[in-house]
């Protein structure tokens, strides 16, 4: 197989677990603040905070399909 494949693998890996957590961190970051500013609404923001985390983790479940995909060829 050729070197690009892999070094394409490898950047599509890399980029989804950089964006994933920066995503992660920004979406905790902002329910923090949001809890500091209006403590009754924890319940409700916290459930938002992981519907929004579940669906930031999907990117690099598919990113690794994709990834597993062009290993294969």
């Amino acid at each position: 197989m050729n070197s690009v494949v892999y070094i394409s693998i490898a950047i599509i890996a890399a980029v989804a677990a950089l964006a994933t957590s920066w995503g992660n961190g920004r979406v905790i970051s902002k329910t923090i603040e949001s809890i500091a500013r209006q403590p009754e609404l924890f319940g409700k923001l916290r459930s938002l905070m992981l519907i929004g985390v579940g669906l930031i983790e999907a990117v690099p479940i598919i990113a690794i399909a994709i990834a597993f995909i062009l290993l294969s060829k």
